[in-house]
């Protein structure tokens, strides 16, 4: 299925104050270098303070993240958990269409949806209040038919059953998810014919729907006012204690011919590129160190949008041309030195070697050129 960002999109977007301090706390999971590990709850918690994913909240994350727009956009369009367009501001509907729903009523489902919500999916109804699709398998298959309705499942629908759930939403109440013809949970419909000593007892609900009811409100959005915020790691964690020794060791000379690191540059090599003069872009010499291609400013008052290449964010991108990188065919003249000295300079972890960004580059000058 073809998915595109909505064609009316808001100007800005800005987590709340409690979202922000929220995804702080969970990009704090991840080691350094490794943040873009925090996309999908981040893009998830954009979600649910807007409703829908809209580009300029795309565009936040990454930058939170030091990642690529279309980094982020990959992703955003990759799960169907994201909406890139508007939905209800009640609850969206998502009708479940695969084999087993399917074979049970689903189309059924699927006709409610459309003479109550809307002719078509991701269409909003006539208030605003709901909008509705048909996904894929969502894994209740022995409780078919069933539908997801804000953050839990309906399951064991009949088309009658969905409308009036649908009408108890819009009048301000939360139906009970879980089975909605008696069951307690996937039981066989006649009831246990084994394990009958492992019966419900005085249960009323199953685990997942008594949590729903205690809650109360599972299709009511997260907006970043619930108490607590939940990122008890954030104040568990403890600085490293300082090291004991008075003087740190030194570091032994490496011999011009032994590697300091895994790019096989030797410190050597990365110390010479500070030497050489810098060239300009049209200068046909070709470059050999950092140095001889930085620029105190980019050439035509404007450099390359060097997030086109893959690997590269905003905020990477930003240290580039605080090196004086600002083109495309600066980056693509690099040696290893040159590598290696960058890479040193930005912390890009090897970045630049897994992604090629030389060649990269080379295609994006030729391309521009």
């Amino acid at each position: 299925m073809l998915r595109r960002l909505y064609h009316d999109q808001p100007a800005t977007f800005a987590f709340t104050d409690a979202n922000l301090a929220w995804a702080e706390g969970q990009i704090k999971k991840f080691p350094e270098g490794r943040q873009a590990s925090a996309i999908i709850p981040l893009l998830w918690r954009a979600q649910e303070q807007e409703g829908w994913l809209t580009r300029p909240a795309i565009e936040y994350v990454a930058q939170m993240l030091d990642m690529a727009y279309m980094r982020a956009l990959e992703v955003a369009s990759f799960y169907f958990m994201f909406q890139l367009q508007p939905v209800g501001s009640i609850a969206h509907v998502q009708v479940c269409g695969t084999l087993s729903c399917m074979i049970c009523g689903a189309e059924d489902l699927i006709g409610v949806c459309k003479d109550k919500i809307a002719d078509k999916a991701h269409a909003l109804s006539a208030d605003g209040k709901f909008s509705w699709e048909e996904v894929e398998c969502l894994g209740s298959c022995a409780n078919a038919p069933m539908a997801l309705i804000g953050k839990d499942y309906y399951e064991d629908l009949t088309a009658e059953r969905l409308a009036e759930i649908i009408d108890e939403l819009a009048a301000g109440k939360v139906p009970v998810p879980g089975p909605q013809n008696g069951r307690f949970a996937a039981e066989p419909k006649k009831g246990l014919t084994t394990l009958k000593e492992f019966a419900t007892g005085d249960a009323k609900y199953n685990a997942s729907a008594q949590a729903a009811v205690d809650i109360g409100d599972t299709v009511k959005r997260i907006d970043g006012t619930e108490v607590p915020l939940l990122t008890p790691w954030v104040k568990a964690a403890k600085k490293p204690a300082a090291p004991k020794a008075s003087k740190p060791p030194k570091e032994p000379k490496p011999s011009a011919d032994a590697p300091a690191d895994e790019s096989g540059v030797t410190k050597q090599e990365a110390q010479a590129a500070s030497k050489a003069k810098p060239v300009s872009k049209s200068n046909p010499e070709p470059a050999e160190t950092v140095a001889q291609t930085t620029l105190t400013a980019p050439e035509g008052g404007k450099g390359d949008d060097l997030k086109q290449i893959t690997g590269v964010g905003p905020k990477m991108e930003g240290q580039l041309n605080a090196l004086g990188i600002w083109h495309y065919d600066q980056i693509a003249q690099w040696t290893a030195a040159d590598i290696a000295e960058v890479d040193a300079e930005i912390k890009a972890r090897g970045r630049i070697t897994r992604d090629d960004w030389v060649g990269q580059a080379a295609a994006l000058a030729k391309k521009s050129s």
